[in-house]
């Protein structure tokens, strides 16, 4: 999975011309490593219309206090260089699609 920071969030999520879905992470997260399988399949599934990358808390402290982001893994959907959808929580791929369903 692509990793973001904050020296080029704004190049990589906010400029970019697809939807991005941000995963909020940390290393010490057990539910943000039990939803890096189900990431990648997504990025696999879904590449050609969503752009998946995560975000460290711990080493990108800027972006995390910009969006607020207070609980791990935290996920931001930003399209046209705006947050369009926030979810919190580890979730099975198929509740993620449907939740991604209305902003991709």
């Amino acid at each position: 999975m692509p990793e973001v920071t904050d020296a080029d969030f704004a190049a990589e999520v906010i400029g970019s011309e697809l939807p991005v879905l941000v995963e909020f992470t940390a290393d010490w997260c057990p539910p943000c490593r039990q939803m890096a399988p189900v990431l990648s399949a997504l990025a696999e599934e879904e590449g050609d219309r969503l752009r998946i990358v995560q975000l460290n808390v711990d080493r990108n402290p800027a972006t995390t206090h910009a969006y607020k982001v207070l609980s791990m893994p935290t996920f931001l959907v930003f399209r046209g260089g705006e947050p369009v959808k926030s979810m919190v929580g580890s979730r099975p791929k198929r509740r993620l699609l449907e939740e991604l369903a209305d902003v991709v």
